[in-house]
């Protein structure tokens, strides 16, 4: 993985706090809409976190590969764009 090792624990940790968070919430019977909104902060940073990675993929891996090793690295990200957001 080249992307920022650092910046990517950090996003992760975070999401693990707030995973522990909600986690918390639903055990304390929380009100639905403020453990809704923590779940949907939690998947903001995961997405931050996959974008970094997978900028990184692009700068990185992708812009290095030549013939049939970049096709299948194309390939590799068409799957990725597909199942984002599905």
């Amino acid at each position: 993985m080249k992307a920022d090792h650092s910046k990517v624990k950090r996003q992760l940790s975070i999401v693990k706090g707030q995973m522990d968070g909600i986690l918390k919430m639903v055990e304390e019977d929380a009100y639905c809409i403020d453990v809704s909104n923590q779940i949907l902060s939690a998947i903001a940073m995961l997405k931050n976190a996959n974008k970094e990675i997978i900028s990184a993929h692009l700068d990185h891996c992708l812009r290095h590969a030549q013939g049939e090793e970049l096709d299948k690295k194309i390939g590799e990200i068409r799957d990725l764009l597909s199942r984002m957001d599905a």
